[in-house]
């Protein structure tokens, strides 16, 4: 580890255990913590324990995968490298697939003028807007139709696709996020055009002065036209006005990388997603 950035993965172990915990139970397994979401929503995942004296052990991966079979779970681990470097090996060893992700934080002074990135208008999601649930929906179909195409490359996929993936929000659903806006603890961003609708969506999680930008998506029939820059810029800067310091996301290559670094973010370790091999590309 960059003894530069110790402060900051600091930081960021202290997030991403607060993220899950007021929707979600916690439960220990040696080395690693399970969290097991109470109610319906996106299920969580296993990571290395904060208070942890010993590396997460083959034994503990073990133990959590057949409690996440046993409750009907992904079974998902997410960890920094650079602050648990020996989870690497001992996930490979037990047949865990790997993605290595660029992990990259804002620097506020390389941050553009999301006007000048594309020429979509980029909306922040209001919870007391009337066509909130719609903006939700529409956010959730772009990503779904974005991710079924992973990568930046252009194509046929587009409004028509993601109109056929929109679904109705459960009402809970709708409450949790509607609640999270409320009270900044998530942004929602759509990037639209008068004539296509929503082409690009996103979102960030803020835990006091540390957000995380996530689930950046573009339609692969709008890609290339800088609307994920713009969606990405227009979320660090809303965080920002929030009163965020600490700005970061997990890119999902080399090649999205680079889509961030010309908003401003710097890489400075790695992100690691672990799931079964059938599952990771």
């Amino acid at each position: 580890m960059d003894p530069r950035h110790k402060h900051v993965f600091d930081r960021l172990e202290q997030f991403y255990d607060a993220v899950p915990r007021d929707v979600a139970g916690a439960e220990d397994h040696g080395g690693l913590v399970l969290f097991v979401r109470e109610g319906t929503g996106w299920p969580f995942y296993a990571r290395p324990r904060i208070d942890a004296t010993e590396p997460p052990s083959l034994a503990d991966v073990t133990a959590v995968r057949e409690r996440q079979r046993k409750l009907g779970l992904p079974e998902a681990f997410e960890w920094v490298h650079e602050t648990t470097p020996e989870l690497l090996a001992v996930a490979r060893s037990a047949g865990l697939s790997v993605l290595e992700a660029p992990l990259m934080v804002l620097d506020p002074s390389a941050l553009p003028d999301p006007a000048t990135l594309s020429d979509a208008a980029v909306r922040v999601l209001a919870a007391d807007s009337p066509g909130f649930a719609a903006d939700v929906a529409a956010r959730r179909a772009v990503a779904a139709v974005s991710f079924a195409a992973a990568g930046t490359a252009p194509g046929e996929a587009g409004p028509a696709e993601r109109d056929a993936a929109v679904t109705e929000l459960e009402l809970a659903a709708l409450d949790e996020e509607r609640a999270r806006i409320a009270d900044g603890r998530r942004i929602s961003a759509l990037a639209v055009t008068p004539t296509e609708g929503a082409l690009a969506s996103g979102m960030a999680m803020r835990v006091d002065d540390v957000a995380e930008i996530a689930g950046v998506a573009t339609l692969p029939s709008a890609r290339r036209r800088g609307l994920g820059a713009a969606l990405t810029a227009t979320l660090a800067r809303e965080l920002l006005a929030a009163g965020a310091e600490l700005v970061f996301l997990s890119a999902g290559s080399e090649e999205i990388a680079r889509v961030y670094l010309r908003v401003g973010f710097r890489r400075i370790g790695t992100a690691c997603i672990a799931e079964p091999a059938a599952l990771i590309p």
